[in-house]
């Protein structure tokens, strides 16, 4: 298993940020283009426990997974959400956002993605995977956040 974390501070209040991560499709689609769908399968209560089914396009293909919530915050000045999947019966994925508010108009985005081999020969391409792709992705959030609010 190998796993990565990676934090950035954005200029931006917490509740702008969050909408990227607990909103809607078209808020999702701004920092992850590849979502194709996110349909609710199964909604509770608290969040926790609840399943979407999703799509991500990679080049030609579509997978389609079911993701599921394992944590949620969502107070005034921390907000949490841990989401998992299994990704084409080769990988067990988890993505935990935690975002803190620093300021009335400053947000600590702080990223940790785990990635579980399945299979025993998907265990190569883990160890040469690297966390350039997480240190991309929360620097693409803090771009689109900070760019759609300046245009608020």
């Amino acid at each position: 298993m190998k796993s990565w974390t990676k934090s950035i501070e954005i200029d931006v209040p917490i509740d702008e940020v969050w909408q990227y991560v607990d909103g809607d499709l078209a808020k999702m689609q701004e920092i992850m283009p590849n979502v194709v769908s996110y349909t609710p399968v199964t909604i509770t209560d608290d969040v926790v426990g609840s399943v979407y089914s999703q799509q991500y396009r990679e080049g030609n293909r579509v997978e389609t997974y079911d993701v599921h919530v394992k944590e949620y915050i969502n107070d005034y000045t921390h907000k949490k959400m841990k989401i998992t999947f299994i990704l084409a019966n080769y990988f067990e994925i988890s993505a935990k956002y935690e975002l803190e508010s620093i300021s009335e108009s400053k947000t600590r985005l702080t990223y940790k993605a785990t990635n579980k081999a399945l299979k025993w020969f998907v265990h190569l391409m883990l160890l040469f995977a690297t966390e350039k792709t997480i240190v991309k992705f929360v620097e693409h959030i803090k771009q689109v956040a900070e760019k759609n609010y300046e245009m608020v």
